[in-house]
């Protein structure tokens, strides 16, 4: 029976190189990034945008982009591993100036605090532990406000290569003690294994930065 402990993963499976090999064959972000799903994202964020009056963000892991044409935002920076994902965005968003997107591997400091950082069905996509820990640092100290994970929350096996499930919230909670959970929004189209395409074991995790006076 699989766990979750590293040992039942590939050591040798490499995160960055599995995307770029699936994007530069011409492959997609995956049905979490089309249709309904996709719909159902940029319903959430952007009314949270709206409501938190949030101008510009950075998401960490932008894919091919298909997500983003769904976007209101009004000044983002795209992030990703893949050297063919970075392209196909640059191309689709050519003549977008408020779009930027790089290139990162590992250890990734901005040069500005964005007011929400974002992270769209990536963490369970972070096979090694080092890359998952050090994704978490570079997404968490992007931003000075917001930071949204839409992500599973759990342990439970995986048989995809590719899929490896983290209790992601216990470990924000003791590694950025300086932001909270404020909102929690449950999948509207839950997995089911009959409708892979539609459906999702992702959910909405929001996080707030606190205020220096209430941090102790």
């Amino acid at each position: 029976m699989l766990t979750n402990d590293s040992s039942n993963y590939n050591t040798r499976f490499n995160s960055s190189e599995y995307w770029e090999s699936r994007y530069a064959r011409g492959e997609t972000s995956g049905a979490g990034s089309y249709n309904i799903l996709a719909g159902f994202k940029a319903e959430i964020l952007n009314e949270f945008i709206e409501a938190n009056s949030v101008f510009s963000v950075v998401e960490w892991g932008c894919g091919d982009g298909n997500q983003l044409s769904y976007m209101k935002y009004h000044e983002y920076c795209g992030l990703d591993v893949s050297p063919s994902a970075i392209e196909l965005c640059k191309s689709r968003f050519a003549d977008d100036d408020t779009k930027s997107f790089v290139l990162t591997n590992g250890i990734h400091r901005l040069d500005k605090m964005y007011d929400l950082a974002i992270s769209l069905d990536v963490i369970f996509h972070l096979i090694e532990d080092e890359v998952y820990s050090q994704y978490m640092i570079n997404l968490f100290s992007s931003s000075d406000k917001y930071v949204c994970i839409y992500s599973s929350n759990n342990n439970v096996p995986s048989s995809s290569i590719h899929v490896k499930h983290r209790c992601f919230n216990e470990f924000v909670k003791d590694t950025f003690t300086d932001f909270e959970l404020i909102n929690y929004i449950p999948n509207r189209y839950p997995w089911d294994d009959k409708n892979p395409n539609n459906t999702s074991f992702s959910d909405f995790y929001f996080y707030q930065k606190r205020k220096e006076e209430d941090i102790g």
